[in-house]
C-alpha cells in the first residue's frame, strides 16, 4: 500500500477534481492526505453564517466533512489567503497564495510529503484547469515540492476538454441548460486566464475509473453547500447524468509521453 497526497487550492476543489480518486485510493487501502493551500476566503458567502462565524470557519468545517465522506486520513492547510480571480485586488495581498514565494510554499508542502513518505502527489495542469491564480500556483508549488522531497510520481489533475464538449453538446440536445453558467457556456471558450478549460484529450495520459465511487464524490461535493454556484449545480444534476460526467477523472503523468489510457495512480 502507498500514500497519496492530493494538493488543492481551495475548499471544494478536492471534491470536484479528485473526489473519486481519493475515495478509490482509500477503498483500496492506501493512505490519503489532503493539503489545501488557501481557506477559500473569497468564495460565496452564505446567508446563514452564525454570530461570529466567518466564511473561512464555514469552509474549513465543510472541508472536514468532505474528508470524512471520502475517508481522508489527514487534512493540512498551508495557511495562505485566497488570491481571488485573475485581476482582482486580492491578487496583490501580501498573504495571498499568489504572492507567496515559490520556494517558501514548496518547502511547506515538501515537509508534508517527507513526513508522509509520499508515493504519489497530485497537483493541477499548467494553467490550473481554468486559469485561477491559486490553481496555477498549485501547479508550480506542487512540482517544486515534489522535486525537493524526491516524490517521483506526480500526476496533474485536469479536465478533459474534449469530453466536456461532447457532454455539454449532448446535454443541450436533450434540453438541459448546458452548464453551470447557462446555455451559452462553452468549454472551448476563454476561462479565467483567457485559455480554454482543461486539456484536450490527446494531451492527457490517464483516465481513472471512479464510477463505483461517484456516490461518495457527490456526497463530498454536497458538503460544500455554501458554494451554491458550483456545488449546487453539480449536486442537482440527475444521478445518471452526474455518473456519466464524473465517472472518470483525468490526469497527466508528469514526464510521460504515453497516449491516453485507462490507468491508476498506483501501478
Amino acid at each position: 500500500m502507498g500514500t497519496l497526497v492530493c494538493f488543492h487550492a481551495h475548499p471544494d476543489d478536492e471534491s470536484i477534481s479528485t473526489g473519486g480518486t481519493i475515495a478509490r485510493a482509500v477503498a483500496e487501502g492506501h493512505r490519503v492526505v489532503l493539503v489545501v493551500a488557501t481557506y477559500g476566503d473569497h468564495g460565496e458567502v452564505p446567508d446563514d453564517l452564525g454570530d461570529g462565524e466567518t466564511l473561512v470557519d464555514r469552509r474549513m468545517q465543510e472541508t472536514a466533512a468532505s474528508c470524512e465522506v471520502l475517508g481522508v486520513h489527514r487534512l493540512d492547510w498551508l495557511g495562505y489567503a485566497d488570491s481571488g480571480m485573475t485581476g482582482w485586488p486580492q491578487n496583490e495581498e501580501p498573504n495571498s497564495f499568489f504572492q507567496a514565494p515559490l520556494e517558501e510554499a514548496a518547502e511547506r508542502l515538501a515537509a508534508i510529503l517527507l513526513s508522509e513518505s509520499a508515493d504519489v502527489l497530485t497537483t493541477y495542469d499548467w494553467h490550473g484547469n481554468y486559469g485561477h491564480p491559486d490553481h496555477i500556483k498549485v501547479h508550480q508549488v506542487g512540482h517544486r515540492a515534489a522535486a525537493l522531497a524526491g516524490t517521483a510520481a506526480v500526476f496533474e489533475a485536469t479536465m478533459n476538454r474534449t469530453e466536456m464538449t461532447r457532454f455539454f453538446e449532448m446535454a443541450k440536445a436533450a434540453g438541459d441548460n448546458g452548464g453551470p453558467e447557462g446555455e451559452d457556456w462553452d468549454p472551448n471558450g476563454p476561462a479565467d486566464d483567457g485559455n480554454p478549460m482543461g486539456t484536450p484529450e490527446d494531451e492527457i495520459t490517464h483516465r481513472i475509473d471512479v464510477m463505483p465511487y461517484v456516490v461518495q464524490k457527490r456526497a463530498s461535493i454536497r458538503c460544500h453547500k455554501s458554494q451554491i454556484t458550483d456545488a449546487g449545480f453539480f449536486s442537482q444534476m440527475p444521478d445518471e447524468q452526474f455518473a456519466f460526467a464524473f465517472g472518470h477523472e483525468w490526469f497527466i503523468k508528469a514526464g510521460s509521453t504515453e497516449p491516453l489510457r485507462d490507468g491508476w495512480l498506483f501501478e
